[in-house]
């Protein structure tokens, strides 16, 4: 965790806290089997489909495969059925028990496999878009001048219960907080009316409640009130689903006022999630924007 105070053209009325999460959603080594492969556990929300056939790095050992049992070789029903965790194996290139324990151990860390790609259409693709998204943006906003004194934190185990972002606001006690995100986005073909969510190409997304936070009511009008002056898209998500560092923040000793933004992303939590580049800036914009509003905002 990493925790920033940069000093603004004026001191701040009160506190403010602007922060993203640095952890990534992966796997974890649970168990080395006596043929070399590896069973595997989620760490954060992964699904075992989602990873089938992927390229993975073991930090310190080099790059494996996560495998499955081939569908030819299921029986019954089970072809039919989603994997599960306990079904995929690491596959690490060797060939018994004592050849793997001289690479890995249980509780090793397994990290998906894939490069920053430009898309078509103005669209790129990466895993953990979740969340260098944020960490990008308040590096932006760090390296320029910004209205009042503020803190910038770079959270830990937010895939895993929101842990990193508890301790920081404990240790921050911010009256107002930005919290900068991604979410997901079900823009795809069959999926109709609310439950897309939110879509690509449709600007930031200022949520007004999720499953951990209902968020600050004046901030969220501002929020809207922001995009219209700058002359940039603004949606909010259309089904009340996820949630994000804002859920222990909002929380903190005797509370704090709190605002989302997030990007919109399609197949968040895989090795290539896809977001649109301008809803990057527009993001970022919105931010910048908002922060003298938390500033300014009664507490």
């Amino acid at each position: 965790m990493l925790l920033v105070h940069k000093q603004g053209k004026a001191p701040a009325k009160h506190t403010v806290l602007i922060g993203a999460h640095m952890d990534e959603v992966g796997l974890i080594i649970t168990d080395v089997q006596k043929d070399g492969l590896c069973t595997v556990d989620a760490v954060g929300g992964v699904d075992a489909d989602a990873v089938i056939g992927r390229a993975v790095h073991v930090p310190g050992v080099g790059l494996g495969v996560i495998g499955a049992i081939p569908i030819h070789k299921l029986k019954g029903d089970a072809k039919d059925k989603k994997p599960a965790m306990r079904d995929l194996r690491l596959d690490l290139g060797a060939r018994s028990f004592a050849e793997t324990s001289k690479l890995v151990q249980p509780g090793a860390s397994v990290c998906f496999h894939s490069e920053w790609t430009e898309l078509g259409g103005g669209r790129v693709t990466s895993k953990a878009i979740d969340d260098r998204f944020g960490c990008a943006a308040m590096l932006c906003m760090l390296s320029g001048e910004i209205p009042y004194d503020t803190w910038f934190c770079f959270f830990v185990q937010e895939e895993v219960g929101l842990r990193g972002s508890k301790m920081a606001a404990f240790a921050v006690d911010p009256a107002a907080a930005l919290i900068l995100e991604t979410t997901t986005a079900a823009d795809l073909d069959g999926v109709e009316g609310d439950a897309a969510v939110c879509k690509l190409g449709g600007g930031p997304v200022v949520p007004f409640m999720d499953r951990r936070t209902i968020y600050d009511k004046g901030l969220y009008r501002a929020a809207f009130e922001e995009t219209e002056r700058l002359g940039i898209p603004c949606q909010t998500k259309t089904r009340i689903a996820g949630g994000n560092d804002a859920g222990s923040v909002s929380q903190t000793r005797e509370g704090a006022k709190t605002l989302a933004i997030s990007i919109p992303c399609r197949y968040l939590h895989t090795p290539y999630t896809v977001a649109q580049v301008s809803d990057m800036e527009q993001s970022l914009q919105l931010a910048q924007a908002m922060l003298s509003r938390l500033h300014e905002a009664e507490v």
